[in-house]
C-alpha cells in the first residue's frame, strides 16, 4: 500500500507545519530550520534497507564527502525519514475512526524533525545501543508531545495517548 495523492499532500503540508512547530519550540530562525540536512521520502522511492516492519517512520543517516582541498575536513551527514506507508495506511484502516490520517502523520513529521534536530545539535546519538534507543524514543515523543500540545486539534490527543507508555500504537501493530 502507497500513499495515494492526497496523502501525498497531507503529507507535504504537516512537514511543512512540523518544521514551523519545532523551529518554535528550538528557538531555531527560519535560515537554521532550512539549513537542516534531512529530506523525505515515501515507500515508492525507498531503497530496500531503508524499508522497516517495525516503525511508521525510520530515520536513516547518511554521510556525504564532497571533494577536498589539501588539509581541509569535509563532508556531512544527511538525514533521510523514510515513511513507511502501508504502516501508516494499515493504523488508519484499522482503527477505524479512531486515528484520522492527518494527525498521525503530523505527529510522526514532528517525531523525526525532532529526532533529526537533536541529532544534528549532538543532543542525541544516532549510533546508539537499543536501551538508549528507547530512552530517546521516550524523550523524542514527549518532546513531540509538547510541541504538538498547542495545537487545538480535537483528534491530535488520542494519537498523543496512542503513543504513551500505556499503548504504543507502534507497538501493537507489530
Amino acid at each position: 500500500m502507497y500513499f495515494d495523492v492526497s496523502q501525498i499532500s497531507l503529507t507535504s503540508q504537516a512537514f511543512v507545519h512540523a518544521e514551523k512547530m519545532a523551529a518554535k519550540h528550538y528557538r531555531l530562525s527560519d535560515g537554521e530550520i532550512k539549513s537542516l540536512r534531512y529530506d523525505v521520502k515515501t515507500l515508492a522511492n525507498l531503497a530496500e534497507h531503508e524499508v522497516s516492519e517495525n516503525a511508521f517512520a525510520h530515520l536513516c543517516r547518511y554521510h556525504y564527502e564532497g571533494e577536498k582541498s589539501p588539509g581541509q575536513e569535509g563532508g556531512f551527514y544527511f538525514y533521510r525519514i523514510c515513511l513507511q506507508d502501508n504502516r501508516i495506511i494499515d493504523a488508519v484502516q484499522r482503527a477505524g475512526s479512531i486515528i484520522k490520517f492527518p494527525p498521525l502523520i503530523l505527529y510522526i513529521a514532528v517525531h523525526e524533525l525532532v529526532h533529526v534536530i537533536r541529532f544534528n545539535a549532538g543532543e542525541g546519538n544516532f549510533d546508539v545501543l537499543p536501551e538508549e534507543k528507547e530512552q530517546e524514543e521516550r524523550k523524542v515523543h514527549a518532546i513531540t508531545g509538547q510541541i504538538l500540545s498547542s495545537r487545538s486539534d480535537p483528534d491530535l490527543p488520542i494519537v498523543l495517548d496512542c503513543f504513551s507508555d500505556r499503548h504504543r500504537i507502534d507497538k501493537l501493530l507489530n
